[in-house]
């Protein structure tokens, strides 16, 4: 539980783009894509109240991540905790400031945002964050228990006290979908995006709180080399992050465009006036005081504006003169570290000066419609096929453009993003700290079966790889909130409902919390916390334990002497197997005690216990019971071999290591990769997979159907 005793009183070139998704066009700035669906006025009025728990843990990176997990009255855990898109406070976040999660959805219902606040810390007394609930048109709720403590055990999921929130809307509501991004800005080693709905979401590092953006409605974001700003709806500018040169506070009053250069800000008053803020040694924020501008960009230690007249303006520093723009008309403009780029009105061409060794300012010929300057690299759409077509320095692979068609580009310092005209949004080029894995390329879960993995991704699609042989890998369309594989895959539907694939598609109907898929059977647990199993063993239908649990968990077993269930009871936290005649290890005599997880194999099973530590049973020929010491968050076990995932993010496996004449693709199954940067584990039959805290997938073991080829995230 969280605490509830009260409490005590980069280098000097690092450019930040500041055009916003493709360069600023001079008269027709088009800051919002068509929605993928018409906006609508929903009157809903839920006297159904909500309950759940704030979740938090610390994560190696000595961030706060926060969740929701649903509840029942009385405070029993019900279906899987729910992780908005933005729900990380970094390290340095402001003292006092509220910072506020994306929307928490419940069953598809949008219920309200996460709130989260550092609180200054007494001398000798450890730094605490403390936690709120805003429901959706409604106040702050604080429950009693919603202090975390800085130097909590890093990995371990701590819990508030139970919230009871109800949801009433009468208002329009506007399509929300993490994957619809629309402008898109990459800085240094962040990018941020605006969504459908006005919120904006970033990702990427967060040092500074750059990708920690305010509650709201935006028409346009911006993003510098550290910190990032938006404009809101009613004209006025917000900016967040590093504020070493107040770069991040911005005037009061309305405003119509805004640009984060690298340490400076310049923005566009409705008056047509420009105003800058911020670092001002090389001259970036002395504006041009009389002219009026339909255009503002901001690059390192330069910035340049296009007037009402189509002629463009730059001033600040120009060692390689790239404050020195041609003389012409232009529809764009787009600031890079020391050189420019712009799009001439005259045939559309780009035309670019000043600095050149990495090729930077030297354009492709032809038509463009969008330009964008990064660090040392360049990126442009042609109006020919909307494609990208970049130049410069390529040496993280910034320059090296997917195919398809775009409708939007950004160039950061050494990454690049873009919106696909399907509204996918994708970004390529260093990746130290995710800034190029978007939201919604993002994996959220993954679930290693018997020959196939399936992944789940932010937009709630589900993707699949390895062995086919029966459908298993052919995964459905739609938006889901979980997978599970095993021989078979089932999914639960953001509806509630179960859907699978492959032999095993008789599954009951009705609305399920959670779902564990094994060879001949699977099991689903009910929002009532009962569990319906399906499918069939060779020696009759498979059984479901009775009562009511919390999780349930079916191993990947053929027959009667293989298949393993077990689950653990709500509220005692005992662990409860299927006796299915099957005593040869033991198996289905679990431990004594209260456990938070479990993961039923073959002939073994594991469980966690609520200090941390796993305990297994059953069959051990290979080690495979043989749990090391230590503070774990997560188990999954396989045919013959158990993995863990440590408090530190690190994954440990153990067991057998062979798995027969296998290809493998980076070691045998237990291998697994020495980082700890994990926020998930899943254990195959011969194959294992850990999820990245950056979305990314990483699989490793057996691969001769390709199960360890996980896609990338965009």
């Amino acid at each position: 539980m969280l605490n509830t005793s009260p409490m005590p009183n980069p280098t000097r070139r690092i450019i930040a783009l500041a055009v916003l998704a493709a360069a600023i066009v001079a008269g027709a700035v088009a800051l919002d894509l068509p929605s993928a669906a018409a906006q609508g006025t929903v009157t809903m009025q839920s006297d159904a109240p909500h309950y759940g728990k704030i979740t938090a843990r610390r994560t190696a990176s000595d961030r706060i991540e926060f969740g929701w997990q649903p509840t029942s009255a009385s405070g029993e855990a019900i279906g899987p905790r729910v992780l908005p898109s933005a729900r990380f406070m970094p390290p340095n976040a402001p003292i006092d400031r509220w910072l506020n999660s994306s929307p928490v959805e419940v069953a598809g219902e949008a219920i309200g945002q996460i709130n989260a606040r550092r609180l200054a810390a007494a001398a000798g007394q450890t730094e605490r964050i403390e936690f709120g609930f805003t429901p959706t048109n409604g106040e702050r709720i604080l429950p009693p228990a919603r202090y975390f403590s800085r130097d909590a055990s890093v990995g371990r999921w701590l819990r508030s006290s139970t919230i009871q929130t109800r949801t009433q809307i009468d208002q329009p509501i506007p399509p929300v979908s993490s994957s619809a991004l629309t402008p898109v800005s990459a800085g240094a080693l962040h990018s941020c995006g605006l969504r459908s709905d006005g919120w904006i979401e970033c990702w990427g590092r967060d040092e500074y709180g750059e990708s920690s953006p305010p509650a709201g409605s935006f028409t346009s974001v911006s993003v510098g080399a550290f910190h990032s700003c938006g404009l809101s709806e009613g004209g006025a500018i917000e900016c967040w992050g590093r504020n070493r040169y107040a770069q991040a506070d911005p005037p009061d009053g309305s405003f119509s465009a805004v640009a984060a250069g690298d340490e400076h800000t310049c923005a566009i008053r409705e008056t047509g006036a420009i105003v800058c803020w911020g670092r001002d040694d090389g001259g970036q924020t002395a504006y041009p005081i009389t002219d009026r501008f339909s255009a503002v960009a901001g690059g390192a230690f330069h910035s340049c504006g296009l007037r009402s007249d189509r002629a463009i303006v730059c001033w600040g520093e120009n060692d390689y003169l790239q404050a020195d723009p041609p003389a012409g008309s232009f529809t764009a403009v787009a600031t890079g570290s020391e050189h420019t780029c712009a799009i001439r009105e005259s045939d559309s061409a780009i035309q670019c000066w000043g600095r050149n060794d990495e090729g930077q300012t030297t354009a492709p010929t032809g038509s463009f419609s969008a330009v964008a300057a990064g660090s040392d690299h360049t990126c442009a759409i042609r109006e020919s096929d909307s494609a990208i077509q970049c130049w410069g320095r390529n040496a993280e692979g910034q320059a090296a453009a997917p195919t398809g068609s775009f409708s939007a580009v950004s160039a950061g310092s050494a990454h690049s993003c873009a919106i696909r005209s399907d509204r996918v949004f994708v970004c390529w080029g260093r990746n130290n700290y995710g800034e190029a894995v978007p939201p919604g390329g993002r994996f959220i879960a993954v679930s290693a079966g018997t020959e196939h993995s399936c992944g789940l991704r932010e937009t709630g699609e589900i993707e699949c790889w390895g062995s086919n042989s029966s459908g298993q890998a052919a995964a459905p369309a739609g938006r889901f909130t979980a997978v599970s594989s095993g021989g078979v895959t089932c999914a639960i539907r953001d509806s509630g409902e179960l859907t699978c694939w492959s032999y095993n598609a008789n599954v009951p109907p009705g609305r399920f919390s959670a779902v564990s898929a094994g060879n001949g059977s699977s099991c689903g647990l009910r929002e009532s916390g009962a569990i319906e199993c399906w499918g069939n063993i060779t020696s009759g239908p498979v059984t479901a334990p009775t009562g009511s649990f919390s999780a349930v968990s079916v191993g990947l077993g053929y027959n009667v002497s293989e298949v393993n269930t077990c689950a653990i009871r709500a509220g005692s936290g005992a662990i409860a197997c299927v006796d299915y005649g099957n005593q040869y290890y033991r198996e289905m005599h679990p431990p004594a005690g209260r456990f938070t997880a479990v993961s039923a194999g073959v002939h073994h099973s594991c469980a966690i216990r609520e200090s941390g530590a796993i305990e297994c049973w059953g069959r051990n020929d290979n080690g495979q019971t043989t749990a090391p010491t230590g503070s774990f968050t997560a188990v999954s076990v396989g045919q013959r071999h158990s993995c863990g995932l440590r408090d530190d993010g690190a994954i440990e496996c153990w067991g057998s290591n062979e798995g027969g004449p296998y290809t493998y693709s980076t070691g045998g199954q237990i291998d697994a990769p020495p980082h700890r940067s994990f926020s998930a584990v899943s254990a195959g039959s011969y194959h294992s997979c850990g999820l990245r805290e950056s979305g990314a997938i990483e699989c490793w073991g057996q691969n001769d159907y390709g199960q360890t080829d996980a896609p990338p995230a965009p």
